[in-house]
């Protein structure tokens, strides 16, 4: 899934796996190749094959990641590299389209008449 000359870019912007203690520690690339299964299939993290790794280790990389800046630096590391050598378009498009919203949710006048119990008599009505 992820190319040679990707993970070479990659993997030095991933946390070390030196010294990790407990049980086996589960190489990083296997476990950035689930996830990104994971975002790209759109299944839970119980759904992504197994050949990945386990999913609870998935999950908490992913999260672990997320929050310590791990994939902002990937991400701008990648954009850097496609950008030099003119792969990407940073044309902007911005959609104009006029969405209206209904009535009630745009602010429009309230006119109260009664409120519930008006409500209440005139179900009374209808059952009589």
């Amino acid at each position: 899934m992820i190319s040679d000359e990707t993970w070479a870019i990659i993997e030095p912007l991933l946390p070390s796996t030196q010294g990790k203690g407990g049980g086996r520690y589960h190489d990083h690339r296997p476990i950035v190749e689930g996830i990104a299964y994971r975002f790209r299939t759109g299944c839970p993290w119980r759904d992504v094959p197994v050949e990945f790794g386990p999913w609870q280790t998935l999950w908490k990389r992913h999260n672990r990641w997320s929050g310590d800046g791990t994939w902002q630096r990937v991400l701008e590391a990648l954009q850097g590299q496609a950008d030099e050598a003119g792969e990407l378009d940073w044309t902007v498009a911005v959609d104009s389209t006029v969405v209206r919203a209904h009535q009630h949710a745009a602010g429009a006048r309230h006119h109260h008449t009664g409120g519930g119990a008006e409500l209440h008599d005139a179900a009374g009505a209808v059952a009589a």
